[in-house]
């Protein structure tokens, strides 16, 4: 098992490498560019720049994330066959620079979705991400897009960059006559474009669940479920079609049995990594970010990180989505404090299960 940390680079994030390195046990990144705009190539130069600033700083860079699909592809348009091209040329650069997992979604439209990115915790005075569906039903897809842009406390986030959405309208628009078959073959025509390639460069994509774990403003999703990765899995049979797998995400839906999915996959060797977070679910398609510790939340990170050793112990994970603690300001969801303590705490249960598991 190989401990990262999401980072976002110098120019877009508050916290440092220097930070990072000092957590106990975190040995690498995974890392990003999130200046780049979906369908755009990552050139070498940016590329090398990145990965050779966080290898100075003692750090290893072998996973990168949000390497977004262009819509186009998602929804099969002519134009997506020049889209496929860059994201191979994207795939060969990576490479070259020793990143072994691409971590993506094929979510239309919008890459996670919460109604509040600051919601009071009022049993410790702290915030977090909060989805209540109840309030999402009272907003348009632009009214919610505003409000998370206004909550970002100045930071781009992942899926929400404004490039990305300046043609919200006509986008939700061309969705409208895809359904969930029609955007499973686009997938396929996707996948079978880029794995040959990623089979040469030595590289598995990792596709991350559907967040939250159900379809939203009507839009198809098909990555949420253990049966709907089954089925993804099946889409190409290249071990390069990898997943993934975000506690948090498939937590979100309390029919996702989170361990039982790690395992099952772990087994078919189509684990490539692992997002490890906690939800607190409060009613009905309500739910906030919890800190780490199986007790504040509803999904058991012993069980989670069992699975992981029992199926797939040599996969790269990273704390996801913590807490605003200790007056912490900073990304919604991707502060230093918390994720720091999801690192020892996830970390502790490891050295626990290993030595266990050796008789010690």
């Amino acid at each position: 098992m190989k401990m990262t940390f999401r980072w976002y680079g110098q120019n877009s994030d508050a916290i440092t490498l220097k930070q990072i390195r000092q957590i106990p046990g975190c040995t690498g990144l995974m890392g990003l560019l999130d200046y780049k705009a979906a369908g755009e190539v990552w050139e070498e130069d940016e590329i090398k720049a990145y990965i050779d600033g966080v290898h100075t700083a003692g750090l290893a860079c072998e996973v990168i994330e949000s390497v977004n699909v262009h819509e186009d592809i998602k929804l099969g348009l002519p134009t997506r066959d020049r889209y496929i091209d860059n994201y191979c040329r994207t795939i060969q650069n990576l490479a070259k620079y020793g990143v072994k997992v691409i971590v993506y979604n094929f979510m239309p439209v919008f890459d996670w979705l919460r109604t509040d990115l600051a919601r009071l915790i009022p049993e410790d005075g702290s915030n977090s991400l909060y989805f209540d569906e109840a309030e999402l039903a009272g907003m348009t897809p632009l009214e919610i897009v505003r409000r998370t842009a206004d909550g970002s406390n100045g930071f781009t986030l992942p899926g929400w960059e404004p490039a990305r959405l300046a043609e919200l309208e006509t986008t939700l628009a061309r969705y409208a006559a895809v359904s969930e078959d029609a955007l499973r073959m686009n997938y396929k025509y996707f996948l079978d474009g880029i794995i040959p390639t990623c089979e040469a460069a030595g590289v598995s994509m990792a596709v991350h669940p559907d967040d939250p774990a159900w379809p939203i403003f009507g839009l198809p999703r098909i990555a949420h479920t253990q049966v709907q990765f089954d089925a993804v899995m099946a889409l190409n049979p290249s071990r390069r079609n990898a997943l993934c797998l975000c506690t948090g995400s498939l937590g979100s839906n309390v029919e996702n049995d989170v361990p039982a999915v790690i395992r099952h996959f772990g087994e078919m060797g189509r684990v490539a990594c692992v997002h490890a977070r906690n939800v607190k679910h409060l009613g009905q398609r309500k739910f906030r970010e919890a800190s780490h510790l199986s007790t504040d939340g509803d999904i058991d990170m012993y069980q989670v990180m069992k699975a992981i050793y029992d199926t797939c112990p040599d996969v790269y994970v990273r704390p996801d989505h913590g807490r605003m603690i200790w007056d912490e300001k900073g990304r919604p969801g991707y502060g230093l404090y918390d994720r720091a303590l999801g690192i020892t705490y996830l970390n502790g249960l490891w050295e626990a299960i290993v030595k266990i598991a050796k008789g010690e």
